[in-house]
């Protein structure tokens, strides 16, 4: 990358950098997608979505997963023509070439990543508290736990974490096995005789609402299950033969993780009324009481509280990364790019993405808000990939890759405007939430080319080692 303040000529060659190890063969490959996109959104917004619209919890995870499927084959398309490691961001420059529209891009991504975290740290201390019956679900007992979890998170952020790919499978198999034991309850109290399976298929939505609408509305909240999948694309550098197995393998993880989904959402209204499951932020917690009242309740909220913890550390990780990298590419102040001497972590970043986490924490507070706010940030992102997908199409490459049915991008980009749109039934505050985020982003940004214009910076080309390809994951 050129060094835009010292006006070092582009037309020197870099050096030229070594490739990723290909190292990730199919099976990896899909531990990691499903490893993404299961987590936080399932175990705490199931409650949330059987109050939109009674029995038929699943139909909105159901509603949500399609939507999730045209979208992820736009992402194939250009994760296969580019198979290097990048974003929507970056994707986003290549079609439109606008520093201001990827930096919104980017920008957008990096809130999404801290509105998750938040409902993960939110998800977190409900479920401390209903496992370990500490009864701090009344006053400010949540909020606060929630925010001493995140100060941790801050802290393990500063202090730097390594991942790798071994470390996903764990964790992986951890969100999986709370999963599968909740089917499993399901499937014994319904052989058993035990629960109403009838439920699922009784709508139970507001005076004023039609099915429809109360469907709509409830998949604005189950989007936020899907988020993770795009994620993905960062691997694809480290994939075998990416162009032939990623469209297969990430289009598995998808089905597998929406068979899951619709799976637990059917399980935990048999044994728990819609009523019942919409209380609170740990519905499944409720499920594990009523199907299996013998089974230790501490086991499974430990389970949950791993899974949402994994998510959050993840995602202030890559939102403060993101700030890092907007920040050294000029676009955001140069303060939020500096590194610590000692722990080599971009420790401005981290507070200030921290302090974002802490104030949504705190002034919104309920998981629902959050998490439809994150669904609400990246079915923006996702309109503009697949706007993207299209002009690119007028790129050659020299290789063979995935190329998706025209009319699945137009789909995705309505389909995804549509599901961000205020006629879906959408809770106002989460339009609120997203617009004071970005208007933070807009306001730093213009404070930026003020800057910049006075000392004579020009921002370069963006680059994926300073704009990352990192995604929210679930």
């Amino acid at each position: 990358m050129t060094d835009v303040t010292t006006g070092s000529n582009p037309a020197v060659s870099a050096p030229i950098e070594p490739s990723l190890h290909r190292v990730m063969g199919p099976w990896l490959l899909l531990l990691f997608i499903v490893g993404d996109i299961l987590g936080t959104g399932i175990y705490a917004l199931t409650g949330q979505v059987a109050k939109q619209v009674g029995g038929v919890v699943w139909l909105p995870f159901l509603v949500a997963f399609i939507v999730a499927v045209i979208t992820a084959m736009s992402y194939l398309e250009l994760v296969t023509k580019y198979p290097k490691a990048a974003g929507a961001a970056l994707y986003t420059h290549k079609a439109f070439g606008i520093h201001f529209i990827t930096f919104i891009v980017a920008f957008t991504v990096m809130c999404s990543g801290i509105t998750s975290a938040s409902t993960a740290s939110r998800a977190f201390a409900a479920n401390l508290s209903g496992a370990f019956q500490l009864n701090l679900e009344t006053g400010i007992g949540i909020t606060l736990v929630a925010l001493a979890f995140m100060a941790v998170v801050a802290i393990v952020n500063f202090r730097g974490v390594g991942e790798s790919v071994k470390a996903n499978v764990v964790l992986t198999v951890v969100e999986l096995t709370g999963l599968l034991i909740i089917i499993f309850i399901g499937l014994f109290a319904i052989v058993a005789g035990q629960g109403d399976v009838s439920r699922i298929t009784q709508f139970a939505t507001a005076p004023d609402s039609s099915i429809f609408w109360s469907v709509m509305a409830a998949t604005t909240l189950a989007f936020f299950a899907m988020v993770g999948f795009e994620d993905s694309v960062n691997m694809a550098e480290e994939c075998q033969n990416p162009s032939k197995i990623f469209p297969k393998v990430l289009l598995i993880g998808l089905f597998i993780t929406g068979a899951i989904y619709v799976l637990v959402s059917i399980s935990a209204i048999t044994l728990v009324s819609p009523a019942e499951l919409g209380e609170g932020e740990t519905p499944l917690l409720k499920v594990v009481q009523a199907g299996a009242p013998n089974f230790p309740l501490w086991i499974f909220g430990f389970i949950t509280m791993f899974a949402v913890a994994n998510s959050a550390l993840i995602n202030m990780l890559m939102a403060s990364r993101l700030v890092y990298g907007m920040s050294r590419e000029h676009v955001l102040p140069p303060l939020l790019g500096k590194v610590h001497a000692s722990r080599r972590t971009p420790y401005i970043a981290i507070g200030f993405t921290t302090l974002l986490a802490f104030a949504l924490i705190s002034f919104v507070g309920e998981v629902p808000a959050l998490g439809g706010t994150t669904a609400l940030l990246l079915l923006f992102v996702f309109t503009i990939v697949n706007i993207a997908v299209l002009i690119l199409r007028r790129e050659k490459v020299d290789h063979e890759h995935f190329r998706t049915p025209t009319i699945l991008p137009v789909l995705g980009c309505i389909s995804c405007a549509f599901f961000a749109g205020p006629w879906t039934g959408r809770d106002p505050v989460q339009y609120k939430i997203a617009g004071v985020l970005i208007g933070v982003g807009v306001v730093l940004w213009i404070i930026t080319v003020l800057v910049n214009r006075a000392t004579g910076v020009t921002p370069d080309e963006p680059d994926m080692e300073a704009l990352g390809g990192d995604g929210p994951v679930n």
